[in-house]
């Protein structure tokens, strides 16, 4: 049985017992702190088996080895690297004194405190990650925690509520489950802090309920992530290394590709390389286990919704590895290669998250820069190329959340680099030390010296004639 809550009553009072133990325990000890994450890691290396084979029910088919990869082993590096670094993040860290204090015997430092309860608000295309690796840091940091599973994948949510009350008192880690309703009414609680990941549109709605407590937010949302192929790219890598990355969950990924860019007079023999690529990963669809379902019918209708506005504008349509009628009982779906769609396209716009991607050719790199910089920031960015001179010129005129270069999607398996994003692709990071110190109240600390020469130096009231002069004297350019 769950040990799941399942109503807003019981939310609310859960996060009170969980604030009510943080104050009753004080300072959380480095041991305490790995304890707590190794169980999270002891429960995923015993339940793997059961939590992949809920994925592949939630989803309708998802090869439990890419659950195994995705889900269970990403978190798993989340979480035995803040295991294994905590201790160093922890330790305070000193701080330069103002003149003349610091030759008076003063010192200072900044010390982290974990900030209390931390609610965590997971997605159905990561159902294990979008949790557990941001749980990673948020107890690394001595956070005790309330997660929500999407109700989207509601078997891996279910079970997730009972491993986690198997291995967890829900005073430290403790579970919710529920709809839209439910997750409203989360994003509204008194958190110490906030982690969310979804939608730009629904990171808003988040914002704003957070807003009413002040609660401090992690925003991992999306974006059209674009990807540029420069003149100096290997065609042939550039295409195979994208098209394995929209074999990834069927590109139900927040980081995943959504427009290519490729110089006009390469588009063809690029087509054509990512073409025999994708059909040699992906030779058929309907009966391959290598090919992830879309989560459910109506993400399925609206990413077709998407490639059908665009080819009636106009645009050419390839479907790889070949066009396949759309079976709503069956979700698993060829890859659909939108070729240069009206710039008014909806898909030229709207975040893919799905078995599409957009071709565009372009002249220079000027003007895709152009493009992106007019769009929301992405969550990620993309540049093919072995020219260092254009590779630096693109870096240094746009933004994202995070780049992989002469490759998709690697950096986010950075442990120990933060993974976030910026603008309408989110705020605040967690892995690595930045996670830590995300989840982590920096405090300053000041110990004063024993003498006191304020008075001395004719500071302190009553002021005497000269003191004015001795202000003016201070403010130089220097």
């Amino acid at each position: 049985m769950s040990c799941a809550v399942s109503t807003v009553d019981g939310l609310s009072a859960l996060l009170g017992e969980q604030k009510a133990a943080f104050s009753a325990q004080g300072a959380v000890a480095a041991q305490v702190r790995r304890e707590r994450i190794q169980r999270v890691i002891d429960l995923l290396v015993a339940h793997h088996p059961a939590l992949a084979e809920a994925m592949d029910a939630d989803f309708g088919g998802r090869h439990p080895g890419f659950s195994l990869m995705n889900d269970v082993l990403g978190s798993l590096g989340s979480l035995k690297h803040a295991r294994d670094h905590l201790h160093t993040w922890m330790q305070d860290e000193p701080r330069e004194v103002f003149a003349p204090y610091d030759q008076l015997g003063a010192h200072a430092w900044v010390m982290y405190q974990p900030k209390g309860s931390v609610g965590i608000l997971g997605t159905w295309n990561a159902p294990l990650y979008t949790l557990l690796s941001p749980l990673a840091s948020a107890l690394a940091a001595g956070n005790r925690a309330i997660l929500k599973p999407s109700e989207v994948a509601p078997r891996t949510a279910e079970l997730v509520a009972q491993l986690i009350g198997e291995y967890f008192d829900p005073r430290e880690v403790g579970v919710v489950v529920g709809g839209e309703d439910m997750a409203k009414a989360f994003t509204a609680q008194p958190f110490d802090h906030l982690v969310f990941t979804g939608g730009t549109q629904v990171g808003k709605s988040v914002m704003r309920n957070a807003a009413d407590n002040l609660v401090p937010l992690t925003l991992e949302l999306g974006g059209k992530s674009p990807v540029i192929v420069g003149r100096s790219a290997n065609l042939e890598t550039a295409a195979y290394r994208i098209a394995v990355s929209k074999t990834t969950n069927s590109g139900q990924v927040c980081i995943n590709p959504d427009l290519v860019y490729v110089p006009r007079e390469h588009l063809e023999e690029f087509l054509q390389a990512f073409a025999r690529t994708y059909r040699e990963l992906i030779p058929e669809v309907s009966d391959n286990p290598d090919v992830v379902a879309v989560v459910n019918a109506r993400h399925l209708m609206r990413v077709e919704h998407l490639v059908q506005q665009a080819r009636g504008l106009g645009a050419r349509v390839l479907s790889l590895p070949c066009e396949q009628a759309v079976d709503l009982h069956n979700r698993r779906r060829p890859l659909q290669v939108v070729i240069d769609p009206p710039v008014d396209s909806t898909i030229m716009h709207e975040e893919i998250f799905g078995p599409a991607v957009v071709v565009v050719p372009y002249d220079q790199v000027d003007q895709v820069l152009a493009q992106i910089n007019a769009r929301p920031r992405p969550l990620a960015l993309y540049y093919f190329g072995e020219d260092t001179q254009e590779q630096q010129y693109v870096l240094a005129n746009s933004l994202s959340g995070g780049v992989t270069l002469n490759d998709v999607m690697m950096h986010a398996a950075l442990h120990d680099a933060p993974f976030g994003g910026v603008g309408a692709s989110g705020m605040g990071h967690y892995h690595g030390r930045e996670g830590f110190l995300q989840f982590s109240h920096m405090r300053t600390v000041l110990r004063a010296p024993e003498h006191d020469p304020r008075g001395e130096w004719g500071l302190l009231p009553p002021y005497s004639e000269h003191f004015l002069a001795a202000m003016v004297a201070q403010i130089t350019a220097d």
